[in-house]
């Protein structure tokens, strides 16, 4: 990783304060939690992908240091919730960056499982951008039901993980990701 500037590890140490450790555990723990949901996000890309674990941990945390400086984290969940959003404007920025989504091209089919799995294709980095066109506009509608597909599709968490992250309830979170689900496929399959 880059060198952390004054705010951030003012952030990190007020973080590990809460979380009860020290900085100088912390920060290898929350590189190994940031590389596990990257490996997780990048399972399934094609051999000799020009981004790789580590780049997108560390593309990651760039926009992470300069687009929230003085940001500080309640909890470390709250951090990784943060983070793994950014793993998806990475993976979004690398996808627009390797293709041009067609404006009215041909329909793209988008198949949204409990996890994301990289682009190996060409086709596939369309159904991300086409992905990413139909959350934003889902967060004109329901900006919570954003936030539970990036944390359980992007980042990787479970329901009650989501739920706890959320404070919500593990039913509530359940229902809402169905619901985003189903919008999400319906707006993909007939797009506005």
């Amino acid at each position: 990783m880059t060198s952390a500037t004054p705010a951030e590890l003012h952030n990190l140490e007020s973080l590990a304060t809460r979380c009860g450790v020290s900085p100088e555990q912390l920060l290898p723990e929350l590189y190994q939690s940031l590389r596990r949901m990257a490996h997780q996000q990048l399972q399934g890309e094609r051999e000799g992908h020009s981004l790789n674990t580590t780049a997108l941990v560390h593309e990651a945390w760039m926009k992470l240091a300069a687009s929230y400086p003085e940001l500080a984290f309640d909890s470390e969940r709250d951090f990784l919730a943060l983070s793994g959003h950014l793993m998806r404007r990475v993976l979004i920025d690398h996808a627009r960056h390797g293709s041009r989504l067609k404006r009215g091209a041909d329909q793209v089919q988008v198949t949204l499982t409990d996890r994301y799995e990289a682009p190996i294709d060409q086709t596939e980095s369309d159904q991300l951008l086409a992905l990413d066109l139909a959350l934003e506009k889902l967060s004109e509608l329901d900006p919570r039901q954003v936030q539970i597909v990036e944390l359980r599709y992007f980042a990787g968490f479970s329901i009650s993980e989501t739920a706890e992250l959320l404070g919500s309830s593990p039913t509530s979170v359940k229902r809402e990701w169905t619901l985003a689900r189903a919008w999400l496929v319906a707006h993909l399959q007939d797009p506005p």
